[in-house]
């Protein structure tokens, strides 16, 4: 081990402290990549444990062919088989709607359900259903029903119990295998479940099997193993394919792992530059000195490593009991030895590649600088040419490619748009723009800075020496904040895209879901005379209104085109539609509203003319309004019932729209169930809960929104740990300065705001310069999409992100700042 090494070691050994904060975003990046490894395996283990649709006890199962009901009891009776279980459904409509039967055993090992309240059926006629088919369809224990299958007799059914499903789809219903078939008329079966006596031949069994059920189209026999790791694998294949966007999201919380420790080891290197500078002086060559901080940085690397695996070890193995607590039952983890090698494996690379180029720039230095006082590197301003050169030919390349995606933005209703194409050029495009964000981030911080520290210098001493102190470290201050603006260019650009999207949700809801619930028969037909009024008078529905709506119908230059004359009066959730011009309640006699689209392609404005025609039939309005997507229930045109019927459409109702009266999941099943008595003696007609649909979008995007911003918040985490561990270090290194503030009469409280105010700074700088470049990239990435969804700017969520994020920056300055603001003036005045 050459001198040089050796002296550097000694220094780490020295300082640990130093060690520990410059290691602390490599840490932190450890723990969220072998943490992500651990909650991949238990997302994994459990889909297997529990939705699996094949029980564990299945030793084999017979599928995708031609099985029969004979071929059950032929199973059943063959050497070495115990038991048999037949799985099949079928399809009813019922006075209550529509209903799935199933088979199940109902017990034993080869059941998936459990019997809740009363018993599970065992006689014809007996049916079992789940807990939400009870509140959705009223078939409480002991009621009674009529199964109409597509041909045939009606099917008497009784409810004898309720069950537990694994999935609760809400109109679902178990029954024996004789009640089934006598619904489908027919005895068919999709598969058979076969489980085996404990001493027989597993094989030989199987060979049975096989000959049973031979033949032209004889049905496949596998293992009850082989089944369910195909069924774990198909679940798990969702899993992976989350996995795959989590990895992404990890992925760039490393680069920022990589931007922070390269920024450590710069402020670290920086400071030191006197005590690199004697080594210098003493025969220490420049290779010798760069290969010693690499190795420094190895060390570090390799420190931090191990200590985040063992951390997200200890959390991976903690959070099942944890959840157990709280009746939530997940899978462990295991110990994955070979991703837990390789997390500190990535560690060591992670501060190798951060430490190479502050290694090589702190080996320059002369000799000569020994001599000096105080290290001046780390207070250099600006940037050097060939980086200015750097950043600016990055920045026209970025802005290159983002005017080539604006010029190639699809037009309305355009085909074949690549949109996976331009959103890749919309990323490169943020890629290149935020790489020049970091080369020229030296440069961008002083006018970001002047802005905004203008109250700060006002304010005081305090204020001024802050803002001094980060702008007099422009480097120092741009890498610490670039970090920060990654977090909030992610976030700025999910929140910017997901109101859009939101938006565009929403508009496209209310249009084809305006009500809780829609009425309609078959393409043509019309609603029986008096069923409108029958609804009206039901105290658990309210807001019934009727609609027509037909298709068919050219508008301007679009063919095929749907109108309705549904009231935006009767139904006032349509005045939740996004309209970029006038508005719904102005449709009257000779007045329309058109689909945004239409307008865009015709060319159309507010109070223009336009022809609709129908059948031979014409009639001619002025667009009273512009919709931002579709008219109502996914029409182009929403017309005057007078100009409707002028186009030759009958007067009678096709559809009807209803509410529930009261709210919740109560009420609606009440409304439910109060509108399926009011069509009971109409079969044709269906009844859509249009407010399940309602209710799946905001949730799917609610949970869209939550994913994103937990893995985005990793990120985050990363870079306020950054700004923690720069003003950590600059504390540490900055000990004389502090003496000296101290010595000329600044208290603690104002040393520690000063230092607090400083990290507080990194946080503001990092969030402008974040939000200037998320927000138009996320307007971007929403038009190249090509959804036409709304360019949105959810102004209080930014503000709160910004404000958030200056706390955060803030806090993360707290512990230094006290620890500084603890040591005694001489004490400080007497550092090295």
């Amino acid at each position: 081990m050459s001198v040089v090494l050796r002296t550097q070691l000694a220094g780490v050994a020295k300082r640990p402290a130093r060690l520990l904060l410059t290691g602390l975003a490599v840490l932190v990046a450890s723990f969220v990549v072998y943490a992500t490894v651990l909650a991949q395996q238990i997302t994994e283990r459990s889909v297997l444990n529990g939705l699996s649709g094949t029980p564990e006890t299945v030793d084999l199962v017979v599928q995708n062919g031609e099985i029969t009901t004979g071929d059950l009891t032929a199973i059943g009776k063959l050497p070495g088989v115990t038991e048999t279980a037949a799985r099949t459904e079928a399809y009813a409509r019922t006075p209550a709607g529509d209903l799935i039967v199933a088979t199940d055993p109902g017990s034993g090992p080869l059941s998936t359900v459990k019997v809740i309240e009363g018993r599970f059926p065992a006689a014809a006629g007996e049916i079992a259903v789940t807990p939400r088919t009870v509140e959705r369809m009223g078939l409480g224990l002991g009621s009674t029903t009529t199964a109409q299958p597509g041909e045939g007799k009606a099917v008497p059914l009784t409810v004898v119990g309720v069950l537990e499903p694994r999935e609760d789809i809400g109109f679902l219903a178990y029954a024996p295998l004789s009640t089934v078939v006598q619904i489908n008329g027919f005895d068919q079966l999709n598969r058979i479940d076969v489980r085996f006596d404990g001493g027989a031949d597993a094989d030989a069994v199987r060979e049975r099997v096989v000959a049973q059920v031979a033949g032209e189209a004889a049905p496949e026999v596998a293992g009850g193993a082989e089944v369910r790791l195909a069924e774990a694998r198909e679940a798990a294949a969702e899993i992976d394919q989350l996995f795959i966007v989590v990895r992404v999201f990890v992925a760039v919380a490393v680069a920022a792992a990589v931007l922070i420790a390269a920024s450590t080891f710069r402020i670290v290197f920086a400071q030191r530059m006197r005590q690199l500078a004697l080594l210098r002086a003493v025969g220490a060559g420049r290779g010798a000195l760069a290969r010693a901080l690499a190795a420094e940085g190895a060390l570090t690397g390799l420190v931090a490593g191990v200590t985040g695996v063992l951390a997200a070890l200890a959390v991976g193995h903690l959070i099942p009991p944890l959840l157990s607590a709280f009746g939530v039952e997940v899978s462990r983890p295991g110990f994955p030895l070979v991703q837990a090698v390789g997390t500190v494996l990535l560690a060591v690379l992670i501060t190798i590649v951060a430490v190479l180029a502050p290694a090589l720039s702190a080996a320059r230095v002369a000799p000569l600088e020994a001599l000096r006082s105080a290290a001046t590197t780390g207070a250099r301003q600006g940037v050097g040419w060939l980086r200015a050169i750097t950043g600016l030919l990055l920045a026209a390349a970025a802005a290159g490619i983002a005017a080539l995606v604006t010029v190639n933005l699809p037009g309305p209703q355009e085909e074949n748009y690549d949109a996976e194409t331009m959103m890749l050029a919309v990323v490169g495009s943020g890629l290149l723009a935020y790489l020049a964000l970091i080369a020229l981030g030296p440069v961008l911080v002083r006018p970001v800075l002047a802005i905004a520290g203008w109250l700060l210098r006002r304010s005081g001493p305090v204020g001024r020496l802050a803002v001094g102190g980060v702008g007099g470290t422009s480097r120092r201050a741009a890498a610490a904040s670039v970090v920060v603006a990654l977090g909030v260019t992610l976030i700025a650009g999910v929140l910017v895209g997901g109101d859009s999207i939101r938006v565009l949700s929403e508009r496209e809801t209310v249009a084809a879901a305006p009500t809780d619930f829609e009425v309609r028969g078959p393409d043509g037909s019309t609603l029986p005379a008096g069923l409108a009024e029958r609804a009206a008078q039901n105290a658990d529905l309210s807001r019934v209104a009727t609609y027509r709506w037909t298709g068919g119908v050219r508008v301007g230059t679009f063919t095929d085109a749907v109108a309705t004359d549904v009231s935006a009066k009767a139904v006032p959730r349509l005045a939740e539609l996004d309209t970029s011009a006038g508005a719904l309640t102005d449709v009257a006699p000779g007045k329309a509203a058109i689909a945004g689209y239409l307008a865009e392609m015709d060319g159309l404005a507010l109070g223009d003319p336009v022809t609709v025609k129908s059948g031979g039939k014409e009639v001619r309005v002025t667009v009273a309004a512009v919709l931002g997507g579709d008219a109502p229930l996914h029409s182009q045109i929403l017309l005057d019932p007078a100009d409707l019927t002028a186009l030759g459409v009958a007067a009678a109702p096709t559809g009807l729209l209803a509410d529930a009266a009261q709210p919740g999941e109560d009420g609606r099943a009440k409304g439910l169930r109060a509108l399926r008595t009011v069509v009971a003696a109409q079969p044709d007609l269906g009844v859509n809960v249009l407010a399940d649909q309602r209710d799946q979008i905001t949730e799917a995007l609610g949970v869209l929104m939550a994913i994103a911003l937990a893995l985005i918040g990793l990120t985050v985490l990363i870079a306020i740990v950054g700004v923690g561990s720069t003003t950590a270090l600059s504390v540490v290194e900055r000990v004389r300065e502090s003496g000296l503030l101290r010595a000329v009469g600044m208290s603690r409280g104002g040393l520690h705001g000063m230092l607090t105010t400083e990290s507080a700074l990194y946080g503001v700088i990092g969030a402008v310069l974040g939000l200037l470049l998320g927000v138009p990239y996320a307007w971007l990435a929403v038009s190249a999409i090509g959804l036409e969804a709304p360019l949105t700017l959810p102004g209080w969520q930014l503000a709160a992100v910004f404000g958030i994020l200056v706390v955060l920056t803030a806090l993360a300055g707290v512990m230094p700042a006290r620890r500084a603001a603890r040591v005694s003036p001489v004490t400080a005045l007497g550092a090295d």
